[in-house]
């Protein structure tokens, strides 16, 4: 096993210490460098969220993955990697794949000094999760509700049947209660919210809710409607900025909150928009996360071996793990046009820029390489 080279692990992950954003290691390298991978380990989930940027692939029953063992070596090849990540579906649905694919995968992580996250609802039996302990440092949940009722209409929203409010509120009990244990446990359990239609004047409730659960991270990011959550309706940039006022002016400043993938820029010449970067950086506890989605990290499907940006791209796999190895991989998506095109970075404002997604939306004809910081 390749010793990893740039290891975090004997420094707590604080808003000191975030090794999944890129502007870590571009300053170290003056370039990026892949240093996160994200795996795509299933396509099962017991829920259908309205929100689901995945769940199109979501199915019933799933293909057989690709061996652990080709995916591990490919891990040992990558030779800047610090972080690890889990995703799905629901990644713990299937015992066998806890016990066969996710346990190993993070003892991998944790023998080598990376730091690993998995994308979870919480919502099964706490010994699905108990199992990953030992090994994970990030619990990585969704939630975007204020009661059982939010939870039973936004989770469940593309189930395509009635799913009875009951079995609902287990579940949602189930998830506050896994979340207390696994907090209590010392594990970063990490909520994330959206700022969306449903959310945006709801925002200072929801974080009140993940405080009493004994999260010890606030995620925050606007929602941007892609693949299978598309036609959802889209709110303004100001709703956005309005948002996440309302959320710093009630918020506890005790947890940790990371908000990512704002559509504001210290370039822009909006001079609310900007106003409020200033605040972000001046607030106790409070960072902005430069997207790792194509800057340090890139997402294999462990089903076929694919290699996308991310896992929710509507962009086509760029190359499989069977033929290249993963640094190779990152080196021909950022020589492509399209990674080109998201490639600024800005020192004075430790921005590397929109990802794809915020591009295409906002800034479909801008040059950001041509702009500068406004501070």
């Amino acid at each position: 096993m390749k010793a990893n080279l740039i290891s975090n692990i004997a420094r707590p992950l604080s808003p000191d210490n975030d090794p999944w954003d890129p502007i870590g290691s571009l300053r170290q390298y003056g370039r990026h460098r892949l240093t996160g991978i994200e795996m795509t380990i299933s396509n099962l989930c017991n829920m259908r969220c309205e929100h689901c940027a995945v769940g199109d692939t979501l199915v019933m029953a799933e293909p057989e993955k690709i061996p652990l063992s080709d995916m591990l070596r490919r891990l040992d090849e990558a030779e800047q990697l610090q972080t690890i990540s889990i995703t799905g579906g629901e990644p713990s649905f299937s015992e066998k794949t806890v016990r066969d694919y996710i346990v190993p995968i993070l003892k991998y992580a944790r023998d080598r000094g990376l730091r690993s996250q998995i994308n979870s609802n919480l919502t099964l039996d706490y010994s699905r999760y108990e199992a990953l302990a030992p090994y994970l440092d990030v619990m990585h949940i969704s939630f975007n509700y204020t009661s059982v009722d939010e939870f039973h209409q936004i989770g469940f929203a593309r189930s395509g049947h009635a799913v009875p409010r009951q079995a609902a509120l287990r579940m949602y009990e189930r998830m506050i209660e896994n979340a207390r244990k696994l907090s209590a446990g010392g594990m970063l359990v990490s909520a994330e919210s959206m700022i969306n239609y449903r959310t945006h004047q709801k925002m200072a409730d929801i974080h009140r809710l993940i405080v009493e659960m004994g999260c010890r991270r606030h995620e925050v990011h606007p929602m941007y409607p892609s693949a299978f959550a598309a036609n959802l309706p889209m709110i303004s940039k100001a709703q956005m900025r309005e948002a996440i006022i309302s959320l710093l002016d009630h918020r506890s400043a005790d947890i940790w909150m990371l908000f990512g993938t704002l559509p504001f820029y210290h370039c822009s010449e909006d001079e609310a928009e900007r106003a409020l970067l200033t605040r972000l950086a001046q607030e106790k506890n409070v960072t902005v996360r430069n997207d790792p989605d194509g800057r340090n990290r890139i997402n294999v499907n462990l089903f076929t071996g694919d290699v996308f940006v991310t896992d929710f791209s509507d962009l086509p796999a760029f190359g499989n793990i069977r033929e290249d190895r993963l640094d190779e991989l990152f080196e021909r998506w950022l020589s492509s046009p399209l990674a080109q095109s998201v490639g600024c970075y800005c020192p004075a404002a430790s921005c590397c820029g929109p990802n794809l997604l915020v591009k295409e939306m906002y800034y479909k004809q801008t040059d950001f390489s041509k702009r500068q910081a406004i501070i």
